[in-house]
């Protein structure tokens, strides 16, 4: 094929990409629109194809708007129409609330008011004198936001526990050793429990956890046998214990602050037989890793979200391990976009 050929093909296929980013926000819009309406959850009631008609009776919706949004649904392979109606898909049963894989609560979350202001300051915040996105569409940052707004913090915990019940159980399958030897674990940043409740139920072993989060998050946390809540500030102290596991949060900050968070960390283990558990996605830049995308997509949400925050490489990992006085690490990938980093005194 010669030279010129090549070219006008590459232009023409840029002529159709290029409406991708056009619209590019149609896809959450829609998504968010079918778990607001319920039609997963109607698909699912049904236990078999659904008809407009079914559907528009089920959600009280008009048949001419939700036939425009079924239609670009299946479109997107999120549904399947079949001659008897429409079905569910594997896709769409992440949609469901109820579902334990659910992703729901992560797209209402991301597709929220709050969350989509900042992507609106990323240019500036990419210029030299930029400030942070975030505090540039809020003027205050996400975890001040969070305090003073309910509702959003409600979300930021609940798209927490969304990923937790999706990345636990992939943790708990690829690394089943994972806390031999160990009887106390300090879960550092644990929202409301929900990783730690899964952690002790599937690690018997170990006999107690420690929910460390700040007061009011701690506060609002569920009782639960076994399980301490403590508040308190990372920056400063970590309650003791024989591991320290500290899951989604190290991506938050910048790499001086990783290492005080990481001293600390250290600090609250034993030399012995002491060890920092560190769920976290690792960029490796590789196009055949079916997750590598979402990593890239993540660390522009840190740039989008926080003031700091990044995702990292695995020489970035070992750079803020080494200086918060870690002597060896290991890297585990499991089928999540997080991977397992379990450090050393």
């Amino acid at each position: 094929m010669e030279k010129g050929t090549i070219r006008e093909d590459e232009e023409a296929q840029a002529h159709v990409d290029i409406w991708k980013y056009v619209f590019g926000f149609v896809d959450m819009a829609v998504v968010k629109c079918a778990i607001q309406l319920g039609i997963p959850e109607a698909l699912e009631a049904r236990g078999g194809p659904a008809t407009l008609s079914d559907l528009s009776s089920a959600l009280g919706c008009s048949p001419s708007a939700l036939h425009r949004i079924m239609r670009f649904l299946v479109f997107r392979n999120i549904l399947k129409e079949g001659p008897a109606g429409y079905v569910q898909t594997p896709l769409s049963r992440l949609l469901m609330k109820n579902n334990d894989k659910s992703m729901a609560d992560f797209v209402l979350f991301e597709a929220s008011p709050a969350m989509l202001a900042p992507w609106h300051a990323l240019s500036a915040h990419a210029r030299a004198n930029g400030g942070p996105a975030f505090e540039l569409a809020h003027g205050e940052d996400i975890w001040k936001f969070a305090a003073e707004h309910p509702a959003d913090r409600n979300l930021i915990d609940r798209a927490m526990a969304c990923d937790a019940r999706v990345a636990v159980p992939a943790i708990i399958e690829g690394c089943p050793e994972l806390f031999d030897g160990l009887e106390s674990v300090v879960d550092v940043g644990g929202g409301t429990g929900t990783v730690l409740r899964m952690l002790l139920k599937a690690f018997p072993g170990v006999r107690r956890g420690i929910n460390f989060d700040l007061p009011a998050v701690v506060s609002a946390a569920p009782d639960c046998a076994g399980i301490e809540r403590v508040g308190g500030d990372m920056f400063a102290s970590v309650p003791k214990a024989d591991a320290a596991y500290i899951m989604w949060v190290l991506h938050n900050w910048d790499d001086d602050e990783c290492i005080q968070i990481l001293s600390n960390c250290r600090k609250a283990i034993p030399e012995d037989k002491g060890k920092l558990i560190i769920i976290e996605a690792v960029i490796e830049e590789d196009p055949n890793n079916k997750l590598e995308f979402v990593k890239l997509m993540l660390d522009m949400a840190m740039m989008a979200h926080t003031n700091t925050g990044k995702e990292r490489t695995a020489k970035e990992w070992a750079y803020v391990l080494t200086q918060a006085g870690f002597s060896r690490h290991t890297i585990k990938p499991i089928k999540a976009v997080q991977s397992v980093i379990e450090a050393y005194p």
